[in-house]
């Protein structure tokens, strides 16, 4: 544990800007001196007490309610006191203020500070402590950011649940399955003429097996978890005028893009997050592909380019109308050729037709010689549910399993590094006289790269980009 981790702490807990009420929260060992210079009085644990907030000469800050929870049974594992007053800001940051004063003023009776060190948090800071005091474990706490940004209802139930420990619980099953499995073969390291029958005998392929079993299993929800925390980003692109910022909104449901029948309207992105089942979408419309002497343009398009280079997925759209029409039909061409160029080869296009309200006859030809697609009028709406069905599955989201949890990138990492761990030490006990040590050490580096995801082995590094990115005072 660093030093900084020793030193107590104290933040503005609630969002900046007005509200009804505000909190400032303290996390430290021996926070008695301070409640004392705060409140003007000892406060029962576990009990909301209404009380003036004093300044230094005993005067009211304001007037709400403390509460003091006694390590280790806080959100920290250290004492913790909270202040609720009104949330004006400048209120807030008197308490803030008070706090830092008090902690530092001598106690007369010991001629030290009431609070040594105490200090404004990090972001992040109150729960790394959780953390560090096993209070929650890393996925547990990487849980509570994403049910603060979860943009879904979805989402939030499933951070929800991770909070409450449905993916650690099945990292640790995943676990203790893995040591169970390791003990046996490292305990035929030291008999090694015996060492083949005893593996037999205890079934470790078996073993082996159903572990690889289960990690599948958990893998595909953590991946299903990750779209729903991360979603997909879905570049709309096309020539000008083929409707791009119209489908935008009908997506939307809203009008946020200018749609005139003026080529290159779109001169930078417009983007919007939308849901499906759940599931966010980053859409973003984008400047329509072509030649152009605008210098502005120009700028807008090469931008449009650096977003369908960084997509999870291009809508490559189509006007119906003009389907037929030698021009267009050659700068259709040359946008995908173009794609075929910029893009990584990893990323879907989905062929989209639109304006079938204008030119019903011509889906059945545009479809001939297309991709797999969708045709649809962003104006009417038809076939847009078809646009959302098909973006699901270019997604990888299958129907919400019951009690899905919240996972992140990294997690996905890391079970495809234990995935991978697993393969070699299969490979290495089928193999004709299997090298035991390097059986031993697969397992032991699938069981450090499990570990990670709870934070049982972790750097430090990794611990300071998981909680610089939360909130000040959480």
């Amino acid at each position: 544990m660093l030093a900084r981790h020793q030193d107590p702490i104290v933040a503005i807990a609630t969002a900046p800007g007005r509200g009804a009420v505000g909190i400032v929260r303290v996390s430290g060992r021996g926070l008695d001196a301070l409640v004392q210079a705060v409140c003007g009085r000892t406060l029962k644990p576990r009990e909301a007490t209404y009380l003036p907030f004093r300044d230094a000469q005993g005067q009211a800050i304001d007037q709400g309610l403390a509460l003091y929870f006694p390590g280790p049974h806080s959100y920290t594992g250290e004492d913790v006191l909270e202040l609720q007053a009104h949330g004006g800001p400048v209120v807030l940051q008197l308490l803030l203020a008070r706090c830092l004063e008090a902690g530092a003023a001598t106690d007369p009776a010991t001629g030290q500070p009431n609070l040594r060190g105490l200090r404004v948090a990090q972001p992040g800071e109150f729960t790394e402590r959780a953390f560090l005091n096993d209070k929650i474990d890393l996925a547990q706490a990487e849980a509570i950011a994403d049910l603060i940004d979860a943009s879904t209802e979805a989402a939030a139930r499933s951070a929800s649940r991770s909070l409450t420990g449905a993916f650690s619980a099945e990292i640790h099953g995943l676990r203790d399955a893995l040591i169970h499995l390791r003990m046996l073969v490292e305990a035929t390291l030291d008999f090694p003429e015996e060492e083949i029958d005893f593996l037999r005998k205890a079934d470790a392929h078996g073993q082996l097996s159903n572990l690889q079993q289960t990690l599948a299993s958990v893998m595909q929800r953590a991946r299903q978890g990750a779209l729903l925390r991360e979603g997909i980003k879905v570049v709309i692109a096309g020539q000008p005028n083929a409707g791009k910022s119209s489908l935008l909104n009908a997506l939307a449901g809203a009008e946020l893009a200018i749609v005139t029948p003026i080529a290159g309207t779109t001169r930078d992105k417009v983007q919007q997050t939308i849901q499906i089942e759940g599931v966010p979408l980053h859409i973003i419309d984008t400047a329509g592909l072509r030649d152009s002497e605008d210098e502005v343009e120009r700028i807008g398009i090469a931008r449009a380019w650096d977003e369908i280079a960084g997509a999870d997925a291009v809508l490559f759209l189509h006007d119906l109308e003009r389907a037929d029409a030698p021009e267009y039909i050659a700068g259709d061409a040359d946008i995908a050729n173009a794609m075929a160029q910029k893009m990584p080869k990893s990323i879907p296009v989905i062929d989209v037709w639109n304006k079938l309200d204008r030119a019903p006859g011509a889906a059945a030809a545009a479809g001939e010689n297309a991709r797999p697609g969708v045709h649809l009028s962003a104006r009417t709406g038809e076939g847009l549910d078809g646009l959302r069905r098909l973006l699901l599955e270019v997604a990888g989201w299958q129907s919400a399993p019951e009690g899905l949890y919240i996972a992140r990138a990294r997690h996905v990492e890391a079970l495809q590094a234990v995935g991978a761990h697993l393969q070699e030490a299969a490979d290495q006990l089928q193999a004709q006289g299997p090298a035991l040590d390097l059986l031993a050490e697969e397992l032991r580096l699938a069981q450090n790269a499990l570990s990670a995801i709870t934070g049982e082995f972790s750097s430090d590094d990794l611990l300071g980009v998981i909680f610089s990115s939360f909130c000040i005072g959480k």
